[in-house]
Formats: C-alpha cells, sequence, structure tokens
C-alpha cells in the first residue's frame, strides 16, 4: 500500500488537529447530529490548546460531504490555522475523536485504506428474453475503483446502453473497453453482476487477460445509490483479502528471510532501518495502538527506542510520540509502502518487519 496521498499531510510542520467524525446520512435531522458531534471536538480542541483560527478552519469543513449518502466519516486535518487533508472514510470512526500535537494521528486514516485492492465493478441490466433476436435495450455500467475507500469516493462511470439485437457484436468491442480501464486501474478483480444472459453474452466475448479476473456476483444492482457500483457484493469479495501488490512483497519477505536476505524484523532493527532510509516497506500484523513509544526529532527518518539513541544522533531536543505517529511520518517521509498482514499469513516478531532497499552488515536479521 502507497501512502503518497498523505504527502500533504506533512508538508506543514506541526502541531496538528486531527479530527475523525461520524458523518453518515443515514439518520433523522444529519446535519444537527453532525454538529453536536463537532462542537464537543471543538471543545475538546480547545482543552488541548488548539486556537479558534484552527478550530474554524475545520468547522468550515465539518460535514462538508453531504452529497455522499448513507453510512460514513470524515478525517480532517489542520496546522497554523490551514487545511491541509481532508478525508472520507468509507466506515464511521468506532469513536469520534480530537487530538492536537505534534504529530498527526494519520493511522486511523491509513487503516481505513487497507486492503486498498484495485478493481473494476461491471453491471449488465437487461430485462427482457435470453435472445438476441428480440427486442429492446442492454444497458452496462462500469467503475474502477480502490476498495474499500471506493465505495464513498467513486471513479467515473462507463455508461453504454445497446440494442438487443446488436449485443453479441458490440461486446467484443465493449470487452477491449473494459480491459483498457482495467489495465490503467491495475484491477486485481472484474467484479460482475447483473442479468445472467447478457453478463454471459459480454464474458465469453472479453479478451482472456481480463476474463482470467472476472468474479461473477449475485444479488441487486441498482446502479443509482451515490455510492460504489456494487457496492454490498464488493465487501464479500474483497474482506479479508490482500492486495495482489501487497502479497507480491509478503512472498519476497518470505523468500528473502528463508535466504538471510536484506529483511528486518522486529521493532528495533526496523526503527533502525527507517533510521537510515532503508525500508522499501514496512510489514504489520497489525497497526500499533497508542501505548508503543518512540523517540522522534523533527524529521521523518529521527527516531528511536530510546532518548539516548537519538541524542547520540545528534539530534536536539527529541521528544516522545506514540510509535504509529512516527512511524507513518518516517514512511512517508521515506516513500516507503505499507503492508497489514495477517498472521496466519505471516507471523512477523513483535509484529512488525521490513523489505529493505539494500543490505548493510547492520541489517541482517533482528
Amino acid at each position: 500500500m502507497r501512502l503518497s496521498f498523505l504527502e500533504p499531510l506533512y508538508a506543514e510542520p506541526g502541531p496538528y488537529a486531527s479530527v475523525y467524525l461520524d458523518t453518515s446520512r443515514d439518520v433523522e435531522h444529519p446535519e444537527r447530529a453532525i454538529a453536536l458531534r463537532w462542537e464537543r471536538l471543538r471543545e475538546s480542541l480547545t482543552r488541548q490548546g488548539a486556537d479558534e483560527a484552527l478550530t474554524n478552519v475545520l468547522e468550515e469543513v465539518v460535514g462538508a460531504d453531504a452529497e455522499v449518502p448513507g453510512v460514513h466519516g470524515q478525517a480532517i486535518f489542520a496546522a497554523h490555522g490551514t487545511l491541509v487533508l481532508d478525508g472520507e472514510l468509507p466506515e464511521p470512526p468506532e469513536h469520534d475523536s480530537a487530538r492536537y500535537s505534534t504529530l498527526p494521528d494519520a493511522m486511523p486514516l491509513v487503516t481505513q485504506h487497507v486492503p486498498e485492492i484495485p478493481y473494476m465493478a461491471v453491471v449488465v441490466h437487461y430485462g427482457g428474453l435470453p435472445t438476441a433476436e428480440t427486442h429492446g435495450w442492454v444497458a452496462l455500467e462500469a467503475e474502477t475503483g480502490t476498495w474499500p475507500t471506493s465505495t464513498v469516493t467513486p471513479g467515473e462511470r462507463l455508461r453504454r446502453r445497446v440494442a438487443v439485437a446488436t449485443w453479441h457484436r458490440t461486446c467484443v468491442r465493449l470487452g477491449h473497453r473494459l480491459d483498457e480501464r482495467a489495465r490503467r486501474a491495475h484491477a486485481d478483480a472484474v467484479v460482475v453482476g447483473g442479468d445472467e444472459w447478457a453478463c454471459n453474452v459480454l464474458i465469453r466475448r472479453l479478451p482472456h487477460a481480463l476474463r482470467d479476473k472476472i468474479v461473477r456476483v449475485s444479488g441487486p444492482t441498482p446502479t443509482d445509490t451515490g455510492r460504489a457500483l456494487l457496492e454490498p457484493q464488493l465487501d464479500g469479495v474483497f474482506r479479508g483479502h490482500m492486495a495482489a501488490h501487497d502479497r507480491e512483497l509478503v512472498d519476497v519477505f518470505i523468500g528473502r528471510r528463508a535466504l538471510n536476505g536484506p529483511v528486518a524484523e522486529g521493532l528495533a532493527a526496523t526503527v533502525a532501518a527507517l533510521q537510515r532510509g532503508q525500508v522499501a516497506a514496512l510489514l504489520l500484523n497489525r497497526p500499533p495502538g497508542s501505548s508503543p513509544r518512540l523517540w522522534v526529532g523533527s524529521q521523518p527518518t529521527q527516531l528511536a527506542l530510546t532518548e539516548a539513541e537519538l541524542t547520540s544522533f545528534g539530534v536536539r531536543a527529541p521528544r516522545e510520540e506514540r510509535a504509529d505517529d512516527a512511524l507513518v511520518r518516517a514512511l512517508v517521509g521515506t516513500r516507503a509502502e505499507l503492508v497489514v498482514v495477517p498472521e496466519s499469513e505471516l507471523r512477523l516478531y513483535e509484529g512488525v518487519g521490513a523489505l529493505l532497499r539494500y543490505a548493510d552488515a547492520r541489517s541482517s536479521g533482528r
């Protein structure tokens, strides 16, 4: 999982206000509910030391996602009176929260992007007889996205309405168009739902490479929800799975570890590799909570397990921060990737490891 979407967050120095808020629209009087939640968070930020200019900037965008229907949330970050990031959450936060701190509270936003699986969804609607000799129309809609975030930020949608009599022929051209879109999106899967006969005709005429990625789904296929195409089915297809790209990284880690290759495992070895900008991808069994702490300086690679270690590097006035905040900043600052891998797939020592960009005498093992 690439974290480039967080780069604007670290363009400004801290301190940061980090707000996670339920902005769901599936309740009565949603605007009033959101306003009440925000008022409590605003009071909390003020008690933590945030000034009025900062809370006013946040207030301008709280609930500004009114066009997103259903259940969802908002993650908002600001620093020095400037909005630095406003992100949609496919699920509302378990608890509304607001923190004013030296480093942004970014890990909850990151975890809502996991497993970040690229896909294409296709719905084919037809209500007539299963034959191309009858009259009527077949309607096709297709959309690429990255699950789960695309559930609330759906992409551009392809729409086609085709006469039934020409459906067989048109599917060949449509197949190439869909293949082009899927390739651009680097789709791991193509999820197809809708009329069985019309879907079968389409699938048989798709290019082989695309056909191999087809996942057929059943159930209702509304296309006017304002959310991702085939949203309920996507959840069933992807939940508990990893993106193909992330799985490749895990396989590389396993292979290198078996050969004592360039990997790090355990918190101490991984932090040491991050200090050197050596990490290509950080692997976690689970995102760290608020309990683990690291010592940090002003730069992304200035992090250590102890204050004395950072001081020995010449870092002035090191401070203790949450490990998840320090790790995310280091990953973004060094353009490293993040992979959350279940223990059932790969058990890591202390729950953390790293694929390294290069090997040296200090970077083998734990």
